[in-house]
C-alpha cells in the first residue's frame, strides 16, 4: 500500500457507520492538479502579523483519523510513510522500521530521531490566515491526515532547523528535494486558503520556474470548522 493510499484508508475508515438518519457525511472535496508555476500565482497576497501568536492556538497531537488504534497523529504519520513497517506495540509504541527523510536523504530507525514536521509551520499559518480560524479548524489544520504533504516524517535535525521559516528563508538541503518542497509547501496554502507575503511569492516564482514540469495536487478543505 502506498503512503497515499495508506493515509486516504485510515481516513475513510472514520465515515464508516451504521445506516442512520441524518445529513448525508460530507463529500470531500475533488483534487485539483495544476502546474507548479500555475498553483503558486494561485496564492492570495497578502500581509502577515504574528500578533498573539501562540503554539497552543493549534491543539496537537491529537487521537488522528483512527481513535481506536492507540495511535496520535504522530503515530499514524510515521505509520504512513514508514519504508520498512514498524511493529506496534502498546500505546503505539513502534520498533523495527525505517523511514526516510527527504528533506536530507538521511536514513532513521529510531522514532525519537523523527519529527512530524507542520510542511507550512503553525506560526507561519497563523500569519497567514489561521489568526481568523476557530479553534477547532486549527486542530484540524495541525491534525491534518487528509492530504500527504500537510505533514512530513524528517529528522528532528532537519524540522528544527526550517523552524517557522517560509521558503524565502529555508529549503531542504538535499538539492533534489526543492521541488517537491516547494509543491507540497503550495498544495498545504491552497488546501487551507492561507496567503503569502510578497517576498514568500517572489522566491515561490523563481523556485516554480526551475521546477520544469512539477505539478500540484491539493484538495481543498472547507469542512473543518470555520
Amino acid at each position: 500500500m502506498t503512503k497515499t493510499l495508506a493515509r486516504v484508508f485510515a481516513a475513510s475508515c472514520l465515515a464508516l457507520a451504521p445506516l442512520a438518519a441524518g445529513p448525508a457525511p460530507a463529500v470531500a472535496a475533488e483534487p485539483v492538479v495544476l502546474p507548479l508555476t500555475d498553483a503558486v500565482v494561485a496564492l492570495p497576497l497578502a500581509g502577515e502579523s504574528r500578533d498573539g501568536y501562540t503554539r497552543d492556538a493549534f491543539r496537537h497531537w491529537n487521537a488522528g483519523a483512527d481513535p481506536t488504534d492507540g495511535c496520535t497523529t504522530r503515530g499514524e504519520v510515521l505509520l504512513a510513510e514508514a519504508v520498512t513497517a514498524p511493529a506496534v506495540g502498546a500505546r503505539c509504541t513502534l520498533t523495527g522500521g525505517s523511514w526516510l527523510s527527504y528533506y536530507d536523504k538521511v536514513t532513521v530507525t529510531d522514532t525519537s530521531s523523527l519529527d512530524i514536521d507542520h510542511m507550512v509551520p503553525l506560526a507561519e499559518a497563523w500569519d497567514s490566515g489561521a489568526s481568523a480560524w476557530s479553534a477547532a479548524r486549527r486542530e484540524a489544520y495541525a491534525n491534518d491526515l487528509g492530504q500527504q504533504s500537510s505533514l512530513v516524517a524528517v529528522t528532528a535535525r532537519s524540522n528544527r532547523s526550517k523552524s517557522d521559516q517560509d521558503p524565502a528563508e529555508w529549503l531542504p538541503p538535499a538539492p533534489d528535494a526543492v521541488c517537491r518542497y516547494v509543491a507540497e509547501w503550495t498544495a498545504t496554502k491552497l488546501r487551507w486558503s492561507l496567503t503569502t507575503d510578497q517576498s514568500e511569492r517572489d522566491r515561490l516564482t523563481e523556485l516554480a520556474d526551475g521546477c520544469g514540469d512539477t505539478t500540484v495536487t491539493y484538495a481543498p478543505e472547507r469542512d473543518a470548522g470555520s
